[in-house]
């Protein structure tokens, strides 16, 4: 069982972090840019001429990595957890390459009671290793399946707010995004090496017909969407991103992202978006209660 005062008292310490043009280059092609590469929209986040970065790939820059698994004594049971949503905040441009240091730390475990599992976030934030200045805050909120009633009905910490819900209307933007059948082989480069992903043998003892997609990749595809449908191709005017993760995607499925500007909010200035993202072949929604927020140019 989890113990609470010990994972909530849990901090990463200074994770440094140097990456090149070669790996942006490489989180871009992980989440499908580039599949037409003469489109000079893509080719700008995979060719170091004039490089531009995804703010998203904030996600993957100096993680502390599986110390869920690794820090026994917390008492969390790792082959139970599940990330159930992402979000990031961006508070200065990512460098297209440079060094930067992550701090995470544990913010809130909320019970849900014996037998439903309890709630846990993890904030990163990632600083510019030579300046220091903060570029990004980064949540995850993982479902821990196996740890529920370790607070003994006191209910640890408060529950986060509620995500916002979603528009009953039809959506005002719509776009298609195919992935490739080997994107998790590429994405997996960018940090996030789980067999669950590539072997077939582990995916099938997860349950899955086969391996999939990382959570992480869809929530990155969708930022993707959110620059080319209301930030004018600038990645830099995307702000905010954040999104629950509701099913799990097999590469080579069809992407559809549909969205919403929010009342008041103009898809040339500064405003707001709910989104999400579904299966096409299987009409399955991946991505939902999503929310983003974008700058002026």
């Amino acid at each position: 069982m989890i113990d609470y005062d010990k994972t909530k008292a849990w901090r990463s310490g200074a994770v440094h972090h140097a990456y090149a043009a070669r790996d942006t280059i490489l989180y871009a092609l992980g989440l499908g840019i580039g599949s037409d590469p003469v489109d000079a929209r893509q080719l700008r986040y995979v060719y170091e001429k004039e490089l531009v970065i995804l703010p998203t790939m904030a996600a993957v820059l100096a993680s502390p990595g599986a110390w869920m698994r690794e820090r026994t004594e917390l008492g969390i049971d790792f082959l139970k957890l599940v990330h159930g949503e992402q979000g990031v905040v961006i508070h200065a441009p990512l460098p297209v390459a440079g060094a930067v240091v992550g701090e995470s730390r544990v913010t809130r475990i909320v019970d849900k009671g014996e037998g439903k599992g309890a709630v846990m976030h993890v904030e990163k934030t990632l600083k510019d290793a030579q300046s220091g200045v903060l570029l990004a805050t980064a949540e995850q909120v993982l479902f821990l399946r196996g740890d529920g009633g370790f607070s003994g009905g006191s209910g640890g910490d408060a529950p986060a707010p509620a995500a916002p819900g979603m528009p009953q209307t039809p959506p005002g933007c719509v776009l298609e995004m195919p992935t490739r059948p080997e994107a998790a082989l590429v994405y997996r480069l960018s940090g996030d090496l789980n067999p669950l992903h590539a072997d077939p043998a582990m995916a099938a003892k997860a349950g899955f017909p086969r391996p999939i997609l990382h959570g992480l990749a869809t929530w990155g595809m969708a930022g993707r969407a959110l620059v080319q449908a209301f930030c004018d191709q600038q990645p830099s005017r995307l702000r905010e991103l954040r999104a629950r993760l509701t099913a799990p995607v097999y590469p080579g499925e069809t992407l559809v992202f549909e969205a919403w500007l929010r009342d008041g909010a103009d898809g040339g200035d500064a405003g707001e978006a709910a989104f999400r993202v579904r299966v096409k072949e299987r009409d399955v929604v991946v991505l939902n209660n999503g929310l983003a927020r974008f700058t002026a140019a």
